[in-house]
Protein backbone atom coordinates (compact mmCIF):
# COMPACT_ATOMS: atom_id res chain seq x y z
CA UNK A 1 0.00 0.00 0.00
CA UNK A 2 3.13 2.35 0.66
CA UNK A 3 4.42 1.63 -2.05
CA UNK A 4 1.51 2.28 -4.14
CA UNK A 5 0.77 5.93 -3.02
CA UNK A 6 4.38 6.56 -3.35
CA UNK A 7 3.94 5.30 -7.27
CA UNK A 8 0.75 7.33 -7.35
CA UNK A 9 2.44 10.50 -6.38
CA UNK A 10 5.13 10.37 -8.20
CA UNK A 11 3.05 9.42 -11.27
CA UNK A 12 1.04 12.93 -10.92
CA UNK A 13 4.56 14.26 -12.01
CA UNK A 14 5.96 12.20 -14.15
CA UNK A 15 2.94 13.13 -16.80
CA UNK A 16 4.44 14.34 -19.51
CA UNK A 17 2.07 17.42 -19.66
CA UNK A 18 2.23 17.92 -16.07
CA UNK A 19 5.64 17.51 -15.87
CA UNK A 20 6.41 20.39 -18.58
CA UNK A 21 3.45 22.54 -16.46
CA UNK A 22 5.66 21.74 -12.79
CA UNK A 23 9.14 21.26 -13.32
CA UNK A 24 10.29 20.69 -16.82
CA UNK A 25 10.92 24.59 -17.28
CA UNK A 26 13.22 24.27 -14.11
CA UNK A 27 14.77 20.56 -15.90
CA UNK A 28 15.22 22.90 -18.94
CA UNK A 29 17.24 25.72 -16.99
CA UNK A 30 18.86 23.12 -14.96
CA UNK A 31 20.05 21.45 -18.09
CA UNK A 32 21.21 24.67 -19.84
CA UNK A 33 22.70 26.23 -17.17
CA UNK A 34 24.98 22.86 -16.67
CA UNK A 35 25.77 22.41 -20.59
CA UNK A 36 26.97 26.08 -20.48
CA UNK A 37 28.76 25.91 -17.02
CA UNK A 38 30.43 22.87 -18.23
CA UNK A 39 31.74 24.62 -21.36
CA UNK A 40 32.41 27.65 -20.07
CA UNK A 41 34.82 25.75 -17.39
CA UNK A 42 32.34 26.81 -14.63
CA UNK A 43 31.75 23.59 -13.07
CA UNK A 44 35.08 22.57 -13.11
CA UNK A 45 36.01 24.58 -9.99
CA UNK A 46 33.58 23.50 -7.98
CA UNK A 47 34.76 21.18 -5.34
CA UNK A 48 34.58 17.18 -5.85
CA UNK A 49 32.29 17.77 -8.78
CA UNK A 50 34.34 15.03 -11.15
CA UNK A 51 33.28 12.33 -8.28
CA UNK A 52 29.24 13.19 -9.04
CA UNK A 53 29.79 12.46 -12.79
CA UNK A 54 27.95 15.52 -13.51
CA UNK A 55 30.34 16.76 -15.69
CA UNK A 56 30.60 13.31 -17.55
CA UNK A 57 26.85 12.59 -18.02
CA UNK A 58 24.83 16.06 -17.99
CA UNK A 59 27.11 18.32 -20.09
CA UNK A 60 26.99 15.38 -22.81
CA UNK A 61 22.97 14.69 -22.08
CA UNK A 62 21.81 18.19 -21.16
CA UNK A 63 18.20 17.69 -22.64
CA UNK A 64 18.10 13.93 -20.32
CA UNK A 65 14.60 14.30 -18.35
CA UNK A 66 14.44 12.66 -15.06
CA UNK A 67 11.79 10.52 -16.75
CA UNK A 68 14.51 9.06 -18.78
CA UNK A 69 16.98 8.78 -15.51
CA UNK A 70 14.01 6.55 -14.08
CA UNK A 71 14.04 4.45 -17.13
CA UNK A 72 17.56 3.80 -17.05
CA UNK A 73 17.20 2.71 -13.18
CA UNK A 74 14.15 0.55 -14.55
CA UNK A 75 16.35 -1.12 -16.66
CA UNK A 76 18.58 -1.96 -13.89
CA UNK A 77 15.96 -3.10 -11.69
CA UNK A 78 14.53 -5.39 -14.35
CA UNK A 79 17.93 -7.24 -14.53
CA UNK A 80 18.27 -7.16 -10.54
CA UNK A 81 14.74 -8.18 -9.75
CA UNK A 82 15.04 -11.38 -12.77
CA UNK A 83 18.47 -12.38 -10.96
CA UNK A 84 16.58 -12.88 -7.31
CA UNK A 85 13.78 -13.86 -8.58
CA UNK A 86 15.68 -16.94 -10.84
CA UNK A 87 17.87 -17.66 -7.88
CA UNK A 88 15.18 -17.91 -5.26
CA UNK A 89 12.54 -19.39 -7.26
CA UNK A 90 13.55 -20.55 -10.58
CA UNK A 91 11.34 -18.81 -12.13
CA UNK A 92 10.88 -15.50 -14.56
CA UNK A 93 9.52 -12.56 -13.38
CA UNK A 94 6.87 -13.05 -15.73
CA UNK A 95 6.36 -16.83 -14.90
CA UNK A 96 5.90 -15.03 -11.34
CA UNK A 97 2.66 -13.06 -12.94
CA UNK A 98 4.60 -9.58 -13.65
CA UNK A 99 3.48 -7.03 -16.40
CA UNK A 100 6.60 -5.83 -17.68
CA UNK A 101 5.28 -4.22 -21.00
CA UNK A 102 5.91 -1.02 -22.16
CA UNK A 103 8.04 1.35 -24.27
CA UNK A 104 10.61 0.19 -26.40
CA UNK A 105 11.28 -3.52 -27.52
CA UNK A 106 10.35 -5.87 -25.19
CA UNK A 107 12.51 -9.17 -24.74
CA UNK A 108 12.55 -12.63 -22.78
CA UNK A 109 14.72 -13.50 -20.05
CA UNK A 110 17.18 -16.21 -20.46
CA UNK A 111 19.32 -18.35 -18.45
CA UNK A 112 19.63 -18.91 -14.80
CA UNK A 113 18.30 -21.60 -12.39
CA UNK A 114 17.31 -21.95 -8.73
CA UNK A 115 20.36 -22.16 -6.67
CA UNK A 116 21.03 -24.13 -3.54
CA UNK A 117 21.70 -21.44 -0.33
CA UNK A 118 21.82 -23.90 1.66
CA UNK A 119 25.32 -25.66 0.56
CA UNK A 120 27.53 -25.54 -2.41
CA UNK A 121 30.13 -27.97 -3.36
CA UNK A 122 32.22 -28.79 -0.27
CA UNK A 123 31.23 -25.54 1.31
CA UNK A 124 27.89 -24.85 3.82
CA UNK A 125 26.74 -21.23 4.39
CA UNK A 126 28.41 -20.29 7.49
CA UNK A 127 25.98 -17.51 8.40
CA UNK A 128 22.75 -19.79 8.58
CA UNK A 129 20.77 -16.52 7.41
CA UNK A 130 21.32 -16.83 3.47
CA UNK A 131 17.90 -18.48 2.14
CA UNK A 132 16.10 -15.32 4.54
CA UNK A 133 18.53 -12.70 3.00
CA UNK A 134 18.09 -13.86 -1.24
CA UNK A 135 14.23 -14.20 -0.62
CA UNK A 136 14.11 -10.42 1.41
CA UNK A 137 16.20 -8.97 -1.15
CA UNK A 138 13.99 -10.60 -3.98
CA UNK A 139 11.28 -9.22 -2.33
CA UNK A 140 12.56 -6.10 -2.32
CA UNK A 141 13.93 -5.86 -5.96
CA UNK A 142 10.64 -6.94 -7.00
CA UNK A 143 8.89 -3.72 -4.96
CA UNK A 144 11.43 -1.70 -7.10
CA UNK A 145 10.24 -2.86 -10.45
CA UNK A 146 6.48 -2.16 -9.04
CA UNK A 147 7.51 1.60 -7.90
CA UNK A 148 9.40 2.80 -10.39
CA UNK A 149 6.49 1.19 -13.23
CA UNK A 150 3.76 2.65 -10.91
CA UNK A 151 5.83 6.09 -11.16
CA UNK A 152 6.14 6.12 -14.83
CA UNK A 153 3.04 4.52 -15.82
CA UNK A 154 2.47 4.82 -19.47
CA UNK A 155 6.18 6.35 -20.10
CA UNK A 156 7.69 2.98 -18.20
CA UNK A 157 9.84 0.87 -20.94
CA UNK A 158 9.42 -2.44 -21.18
CA UNK A 159 11.62 -5.25 -19.76
CA UNK A 160 14.57 -5.65 -22.74
CA UNK A 161 16.03 -9.30 -23.52
CA UNK A 162 17.66 -9.84 -20.56
CA UNK A 163 20.53 -13.00 -20.18
CA UNK A 164 21.42 -14.13 -16.95
CA UNK A 165 23.79 -16.27 -18.18
CA UNK A 166 26.21 -13.37 -19.69
CA UNK A 167 29.48 -14.57 -17.29
CA UNK A 168 29.20 -18.09 -17.40
CA UNK A 169 28.60 -18.03 -13.67
CA UNK A 170 26.17 -17.27 -11.12
CA UNK A 171 23.67 -20.08 -10.28
CA UNK A 172 25.92 -23.04 -9.65
CA UNK A 173 26.21 -22.54 -5.85
CA UNK A 174 25.53 -19.81 -2.88
CA UNK A 175 29.34 -18.83 -3.40
CA UNK A 176 28.72 -18.50 -7.07
CA UNK A 177 25.44 -16.62 -6.39
CA UNK A 178 25.91 -14.36 -3.80
CA UNK A 179 30.04 -12.98 -5.66
CA UNK A 180 27.52 -11.96 -9.01
CA UNK A 181 24.62 -10.52 -6.09
CA UNK A 182 27.44 -8.50 -4.23
CA UNK A 183 28.69 -7.10 -8.23
CA UNK A 184 24.70 -5.74 -8.83
CA UNK A 185 24.55 -4.30 -5.72
CA UNK A 186 27.40 -2.40 -5.98
CA UNK A 187 27.12 -1.30 -9.20
CA UNK A 188 23.81 -0.37 -8.32
CA UNK A 189 24.85 1.53 -5.55
CA UNK A 190 26.88 4.05 -7.60
CA UNK A 191 24.96 4.03 -10.22
CA UNK A 192 22.00 5.94 -8.20
CA UNK A 193 25.24 7.86 -6.76
CA UNK A 194 26.30 9.35 -10.64
CA UNK A 195 22.61 9.50 -11.64
CA UNK A 196 21.49 12.11 -8.62
CA UNK A 197 22.97 14.81 -9.77
CA UNK A 198 21.12 15.00 -12.53
CA UNK A 199 17.72 14.65 -11.00
CA UNK A 200 15.67 17.67 -11.05
CA UNK A 201 12.46 16.78 -9.13
CA UNK A 202 12.79 16.83 -5.47
CA UNK A 203 9.87 14.10 -5.07
CA UNK A 204 11.62 11.71 -7.89
CA UNK A 205 15.18 12.52 -6.21
CA UNK A 206 13.39 11.73 -2.24
CA UNK A 207 12.65 8.12 -3.72
CA UNK A 208 15.60 7.67 -5.85
CA UNK A 209 17.80 8.24 -2.81
CA UNK A 210 15.52 5.57 -0.98
CA UNK A 211 16.09 3.44 -3.38
CA UNK A 212 20.09 3.78 -3.10
CA UNK A 213 19.69 2.99 0.65
CA UNK A 214 18.31 0.20 -0.01
CA UNK A 215 20.89 -1.01 -2.58
CA UNK A 216 23.51 -0.05 -0.39
CA UNK A 217 22.15 -2.02 2.63
CA UNK A 218 22.25 -5.00 0.20
CA UNK A 219 25.41 -4.45 -0.49
CA UNK A 220 26.86 -4.18 2.59
CA UNK A 221 25.03 -7.71 3.79
CA UNK A 222 25.95 -9.21 1.11
CA UNK A 223 29.85 -8.05 1.53
CA UNK A 224 29.74 -9.77 4.81
CA UNK A 225 28.62 -12.61 3.65
CA UNK A 226 30.94 -13.28 0.98
CA UNK A 227 33.73 -12.43 3.47
CA UNK A 228 31.96 -14.94 6.23
CA UNK A 229 32.50 -17.83 3.81
CA UNK A 230 35.49 -17.64 2.43
CA UNK A 231 33.88 -16.35 -1.01
CA UNK A 232 36.58 -16.96 -3.50
CA UNK A 233 34.27 -16.54 -6.88
CA UNK A 234 33.89 -12.58 -6.20
CA UNK A 235 35.56 -10.79 -9.37
CA UNK A 236 36.20 -7.09 -9.79
CA UNK A 237 33.58 -5.29 -12.27
CA UNK A 238 36.02 -2.63 -13.04
CA UNK A 239 38.97 -0.74 -11.69
CA UNK A 240 36.53 1.31 -9.02
CA UNK A 241 35.58 -1.52 -8.05
CA UNK A 242 36.88 -2.52 -4.50
CA UNK A 243 36.10 -6.13 -3.78
CA UNK A 244 35.48 -7.29 -0.23
CA UNK A 245 37.43 -10.69 1.57
CA UNK A 246 39.10 -12.61 1.07
CA UNK A 247 39.68 -11.87 -2.68
CA UNK A 248 39.75 -7.94 -1.87
CA UNK A 249 40.52 -6.30 1.72
CA UNK A 250 37.56 -3.41 1.60
CA UNK A 251 34.53 -4.30 3.59
CA UNK A 252 33.04 -0.88 2.41
CA UNK A 253 32.87 -0.06 -1.75
CA UNK A 254 34.08 3.35 -0.91
CA UNK A 255 37.33 5.57 -1.90
CA UNK A 256 39.81 6.89 0.07
CA UNK A 257 37.64 10.22 1.46
CA UNK A 258 35.11 7.18 2.61
CA UNK A 259 32.66 8.11 -0.18
CA UNK A 260 30.86 5.48 -1.69
CA UNK A 261 31.69 4.63 -5.29
CA UNK A 262 30.09 6.23 -8.15
CA UNK A 263 29.38 5.84 -12.00
CA UNK A 264 27.78 7.73 -14.63
CA UNK A 265 25.42 5.81 -16.17
CA UNK A 266 28.06 5.26 -19.58
CA UNK A 267 30.20 3.40 -16.59
CA UNK A 268 26.99 1.73 -15.32
CA UNK A 269 26.38 0.16 -18.98
CA UNK A 270 30.20 -0.50 -19.51
CA UNK A 271 29.90 -3.25 -16.70
CA UNK A 272 26.64 -4.42 -17.85
CA UNK A 273 27.45 -4.44 -21.27
CA UNK A 274 30.66 -6.04 -20.62
CA UNK A 275 32.17 -3.53 -22.77
CA UNK A 276 33.66 -0.37 -22.32
CA UNK A 277 34.02 0.27 -25.50
CA UNK A 278 32.75 3.92 -26.48
CA UNK A 279 29.33 3.74 -28.20
CA UNK A 280 28.77 0.01 -27.65
CA UNK A 281 25.19 -0.05 -26.94
CA UNK A 282 24.48 -4.11 -26.63
CA UNK A 283 25.58 -6.97 -24.65
CA UNK A 284 26.81 -8.82 -21.60
CA UNK A 285 23.26 -9.08 -19.40
CA UNK A 286 21.79 -6.99 -22.08
CA UNK A 287 22.05 -8.90 -25.22
CA UNK A 288 19.83 -6.18 -27.35
CA UNK A 289 20.63 -3.36 -24.98
CA UNK A 290 18.18 -0.84 -22.65
CA UNK A 291 15.30 0.54 -23.45
CA UNK A 292 15.28 4.00 -23.11
CA UNK A 293 17.44 7.19 -24.60
CA UNK A 294 20.34 6.45 -21.52
CA UNK A 295 21.79 3.35 -23.69
CA UNK A 296 24.83 3.72 -24.60
CA UNK A 297 28.37 3.54 -23.24
CA UNK A 298 30.01 7.18 -23.22
CA UNK A 299 34.17 7.41 -23.38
Amino acid sequence: MENEKKAEGLRQTSDRRGFVKSVGMGAAAIAGAVMVGGRLGVLDKIPGINKTGLIQAAVKAGSITDVDILNFALNLEYLEAEFYTMATTGQTLVQRGFTLTGTGKSGPTLGGKKVNFLSSLASTDKTGHLVAIMNEIAYDEQQHVHLLRGALGADAVAKPTINLDALGTGFEGFQHATALARAFEDTGVSAYGGAAPLISSKEYLGVAAQIALTEAYHAGNLRLVSAVNHDTFIFQTDKNDRTPPPVGKDYFDVDAQALAVVRDPGQVLAIVYGNSTPGASSGGFFPDGVNGIINSVTS
